[in-house]
């Protein structure tokens, strides 16, 4: 496997870094932080949170918070769209074949955990509490693949076939959460005709920069339309085309963070991929890799910003949706990957593999029962700004604790920790 260790140093100690700042700041000045994350970049502006006055007249307020959640944030999820489009649609593709149905089953029981013990607890607790709650399900599903990467390295060793089925299992984690955030956390009122912008800027593009000058140069050895393209147009009609993409999304009423996918796919690609900013990948030249590379400082420091806009909750904000995330995610997660993969390995025969054992299946649940990143993102959208969304925050904040306990199962489980040979 291909190092991607200097990427995930960097993401990590970054978006600590903007998390650990915010969290300070909320609890020693919570006006000034809110006043910092709510500030006004412009008011009556073509994008942004939808208001609506008492006589019926509509505006949009830009906030730093949502040029961080809904604008910038968009790279960083199709930066993940690209993993998901290559692990399917690639031939070598990590989420094709037999060697991928362990991984996949075993996400369906990492995300039916959580959900499952999520709300039957929220159940539990009472009417109440449920119906303030029940709307944050999906928080503990995701896993952080960049820090489940990193602490999966250190439990496991970087050699064991568990960090490869744990990337697998990420990757596919990453594209139900991608599904789940469009289908069932819409921003607004939906209005799918706007669709029809993302669906016209994808195909447009497709055809004006792709399909027509490779046309036009059939028969021409040295490809003058196609070379014109790359050379002198570059990546500006897929940026073009992800303007109108994001823009089909806002209107459209689904999170505009994730209005840059549609056009992901439409992007000249390799048929290899090495995976997320992978060392590898920097020898490539096909246009989806450069341009994911020339995206790698900006996004480091875009996640920076995610952390100090979205994990500034203050302690006494601990209640309910704190112990139902966590729950969620340190029992949910790994129970569920546990038994769906077992399943998958043992009575439907798909297997493990190599090295791996079926107890390093609860290990690796504990491990992708770091939440952090994408918990927090969903749990933005999830809940209204309030106590029930900063409770729900800080039990995404408190799923860093999955990794101790990772290392400790590891400890007890006899994890046999392999390291790349020369």
């Amino acid at each position: 496997m291909y190092r991607v260790w200097g990427f995930l140093e960097e993401y990590s100690l970054l978006l600590i870094f903007g998390a650990v700042t915010a969290l300070f700041w909320a609890n020693l000045d919570a006006h000034s932080y809110h006043a910092f994350v709510e500030f006004k970049i412009l008011d009556h502006a073509p994008i942004g949170h939808l208001h609506v006055d008492d006589e019926g007249h509509a505006h949009r307020t830009l906030t730093f918070h949502y040029l961080v959640n809904d604008v910038l944030m968009a790279l960083f999820f199709a930066i993940a769209g690209k993993e998901v489009w290559e692990a399917v649609a690639l031939k070598s593709g990590s989420l094709r074949g037999k060697r991928a149905i362990t991984p996949l089953v075993a996400t369906t029981g990492g995300m039916i955990g959580p959900i499952a013990v999520y709300l039957g607890l929220a159940i539990y607790m009472g009417e109440q509490v449920f119906e303030a709650t029940a709307n944050g399900w999906a928080i503990p599903t995701a896993t952080d693949i960049a820090f489940s990467y990193l602490i999966g390295r250190l439990v496991f060793g970087a050699g064991h076939p568990a960090v490869r089925f744990l990337l697998l299992l990420a990757i596919a984690d990453d594209a139900a959460g991608l599904l789940i955030l469009a289908v069932f956390y819409p921003s607004a009122e939906l209005a799918p005709q706007w669709l029809l912008l993302s669906l016209g800027g994808a195909v447009g593009v497709y055809y004006l920069a792709n399909w027509l000058p490779r046309r036009m140069d059939r028969g021409k050895q040295d490809r003058p339309n196609s070379t014109w393209m790359r050379k002198k147009l570059h990546f500006i009609p897929y940026a073009i085309a992800g303007c109108l993409s994001w823009y089909g999304f806002m209107r459209a009423g689904i999170h505009p963070a994730l209005g840059l996918l549609p056009i992901v796919p439409i992007i000249p690609h390799s048929d290899i991929s090495f995976g997320i900013f992978a060392e590898a990948e920097s020898h490539l030249t096909d246009l989806l890799n450069e341009i994911e590379h020339a995206l790698k400082r900006p996004v480091e420091v875009i996640l920076l910003l995610f952390g100090l806009a979205n994990a500034g909750v203050e302690l006494s904000a601990i209640g309910e949706a704190t112990w139902l995330v966590l729950a969620g995610l340190i029992i949910g997660k790994p129970f569920g990957i546990l038994l769906m993969g077992w399943l998958a390995a043992r009575p439907l025969g798909f297997g493990l593999p190599q090295g791996m054992k079926v107890s390093d299946l609860f290990v690796l649940g504990c491990v992708a029962a770091i939440g952090f990143t994408v918990s927090l993102f969903v749990a933005s959208v999830a809940f209204q700004p309030g106590p029930v969304q900063d409770a729900a925050k800080m039990g995404a904040l408190f799923s860093f604790g999955a990794a101790a306990l990772s290392f400790l199962f590891g400890k007890l489980l006899s994890v046999e920790r392999q390291v790349v040979t020369a």
